[in-house]
């Protein structure tokens, strides 16, 4: 099957799914909006990146996208070398990975089962396979019933829901999310925590990016905190530091 094969792409033989060895990137003005980061992640963590905003988290998360490429440094995601991958290999590398952002992003004129199945459109998954794929995942976010529905009609917690299930339905081996409780109120944002907590459980691979301090310290995970372009702390089962000036 289609998933089972890009399983085999998963990690290193380390164990290390995610590897940035001395990464900077400077954007034109010539600032540095990374500044020699080194970061190893092995298959199956869970990690918070944190920081205040200029710190990085964005350009970090493009860079593991491919959006962006590195002034210096090497990145491995899986067994991709995304100084090197071709262009056209891209969109293949990409099918490994589910991305969920503050903002949804959904298709404001589709419904919710159109949303998810649009993920499945392409990776050309058979419409046999979708059929039982997408009900499957909207379940497990909790939004069987919900299949009909515009995203209009839908709150904001329900809303992140679908973007969770897009990003997963095609069974990435990373998931990234951006933020994903930033639009949300605390009920919904720990909803979501704990659906992304689940999804780590299955073995999915999940980084995220987030200024939430409570959630942070309440689920004790590792955790990643960035400032000005460089790596300030990492620990395992770590808290929301403030960092002065």
């Amino acid at each position: 099957m289609q998933n089972s094969r890009r399983r085999k792409r998963t990690a290193a033989p380390s164990g290390e799914i995610i590897t940035l060895e001395n990464v900077s990137k400077a954007y034109s003005t010539g600032a540095p909006a990374l500044n020699g980061v080194t970061l190893h992640i092995n298959k199956g963590e869970f990690v918070f990146i944190v920081g205040d905003s200029g710190s990085g988290k964005s350009t970090l998360i493009k860079l593991l996208l491919r959006e962006l490429t590195p002034t210096e440094g090497s990145i491995r995601v899986m067994d991709y070398d995304l100084t090197r991958i071709r262009h056209g290999k891209i969109p293949k590398f990409r099918r490994n990975l589910g991305i969920v952002f503050q903002d949804f992003r959904l298709l404001k004129d589709r419904n919710v089962y159109e949303n998810v199945a649009f993920a499945q459109r392409i990776v050309e998954t058979p419409a046999k396979e979708m059929k039982k794929n997408v009900p499957s995942i909207l379940a497990m976010v909790g939004l069987a019933g919900k299949y009909k529905a515009k995203p209009k009609q839908l709150s904001g917690g329900e809303q992140q829901r679908v973007a969770l299930a897009r990003a997963l339905v095609n069974n990435p081996s990373i998931l990234l999310a951006d933020e994903p409780t930033g639009n949300l109120d605390p009920k919904n944002s720990w909803e979501i925590m704990k659906l992304l907590e689940e999804i780590n459980e299955a073995g999915t691979t999940v980084l995220v990016v987030t200024h939430n301090r409570e959630i942070v310290n309440a689920m004790q995970k590792r955790v990643v905190t960035m400032k000005k372009g460089v790596i300030v702390s990492d620990e395992e089962k770590g808290g929301y530091i403030d960092e002065e000036d």
